[in-house]
């Protein structure tokens, strides 16, 4: 039976809809954030070790007859990230003979794809309405254009943080591939140190969200960032009825606190180890293992694993964000008359809770740059230690005290 034509509009639209929410995320926010944080990354360790950072790259018009180069907004070395893009892009691509070349090619794609896949449920904004475009939709689709406000994420499972730790759970597999098919000593090291590590802190990162899900009652991440919009974040709860001048006091939101604090000390500190980001970077430590397992690689192959890194950084900025710091909620919406309305919340509003959720991003984001250029790294059996010893002990005993206050509070 051939669909009617405004059936088949329906689909279309549906189908450009997701098109152009994977486009903006991946490729017009995740991928160019990656070149950002690299930029800020430099610019923040050459303040914090008093140094001169990234200060000459710009745009060459000396190369063209021009006096001298363009800084853009008077900023030197702001297309850095871009020339070593450029870098990546047109230096050799060299394979050493000694690999395993299928294997050895195939490691930085399982590196950079599960980054990328994971970011389908992190709800980055509310809702957009874009019912003011059905006239010119109709006009050349036929059907009826959008019947409702766009959600702004671009798959709202109902089992959102499962869905990211499955997946995410499959980069430690390029990594060991990596130092495998490397035929190499310090890349096997730093490959078994990864899954190693991967492997120990992916527990105490999964007990740790468990209290968040006893507290919400929910799994759906859009769900809960509509929660903390009309009732304060989890982490900071200064509105909806957890304060006196609303309803009275929520005595039960100040004393859940406890075990949310608790779960945000862990997840971040997992956050760190799960990423190999400092002081938890012994898979690459450069003064003991080279560059670890992307010793042997070279080109666009060692710019996936470098671009993986940093978009699972980005991805589990976004996580705790979602979970703790209220997503893509406005800090207190209620009392700036800035409320999120579902199915009636104007463009504009849904245009400033992108914002408002990227900018949290980029915040967590230059905080996982600080920790990195502050602390020192830790011996991997301190690592370990941390992550068997406390991590996964305090994140179990937490999970008991969460279930016990909501309990003792019903």
């Amino acid at each position: 039976m051939t669909p009617s034509l405004p059936f088949a509009a329906i689909d279309l639209l549906s189908l450009a809809v997701s098109v152009g929410k994977i486009i903006f995320l991946c490729f017009l926010v995740i991928l160019p954030l990656v070149s950002i944080s690299v930029y800020f990354e430099r610019r923040l360790s050459a303040v914090i070790q008093d140094r001169v950072g990234p200060n000459r790259v710009g745009v060459p018009l000396t190369l063209f007859g021009f006096k001298k180069d363009w800084q853009p907004f008077g900023i030197g070395g702001l297309a850095q990230a871009a020339a070593d893009g450029l870098k990546f892009i047109l230096k050799e691509d060299f394979v050493p003979a000694h690999v395993r070349k299928f294997y050895y090619w195939m490691a930085p794609c399982l590196v950079v794809v599960p980054a990328l896949l994971t970011c389908a449920v992190l709800p980055f904004g509310s809702e957009l309405d874009l019912r003011f475009l059905n006239p010119v939709i109709t006009s050349v689709f036929g059907g009826n254009g959008f019947t409702e406000p766009v959600k702004l994420v671009i798959a709202d499972l109902s089992v959102g943080p499962l869905f990211t730790f499955a997946i995410a759970s499959i980069g430690v597999y390029g990594i060991v591939l990596a130092g495998w098919s490397s035929n190499s000593k310090y890349p096997f090291l730093g490959g078994v140190r990864s899954s190693a590590q991967m492997i120990s802190y992916e527990i105490s990162l999964g007990l740790s969200i468990i209290p968040v899900f006893m507290i919400y009652g929910e799994l759906n991440l859009a769900k809960m960032s509509a929660f903390q919009d009309a009732n304060g974040w989890l982490l900071l709860p200064f509105w909806g009825d957890s304060v006196p001048w609303n309803n009275g006091w929520d005595f039960s939101r100040w004393i859940l606190l406890i075990p949310i604090i608790i779960s945000f000390c862990i997840f971040t500190v997992s956050m760190f180890a799960e990423t190999n980001r400092l002081p938890f970077d012994l898979a690459e430590c450069e003064t003991e293992l080279v560059a670890g397992y992307h010793t042997e690689y070279s080109s666009m192959k060692f710019a996936l694993f470098f671009m993986g890194e940093y978009a699972a950084m980005i991805i589990g900025s976004g996580m705790a964000v979602t979970l703790f710091l209220g997503g893509w909620s406005i800090p207190f919406a209620p009392l700036l008359g800035l409320d999120y309305a579902p199915g009636n919340t104007p463009w504009w509003l849904g245009l400033l809770h992108i914002a408002t959720f990227f900018a949290k991003v980029f915040a967590f984001i230059l905080f996982f740059i600080v920790i990195r250029w502050t602390l020192p790294r830790f011996r991997f059996d301190q690592l370990m230690a941390l992550g068997w010893k406390v991590f996964f002990e305090l994140a179990l005993a937490n999970v008991f005290l969460t279930a016990l206050l909501i309990w003792w509070l019903k």
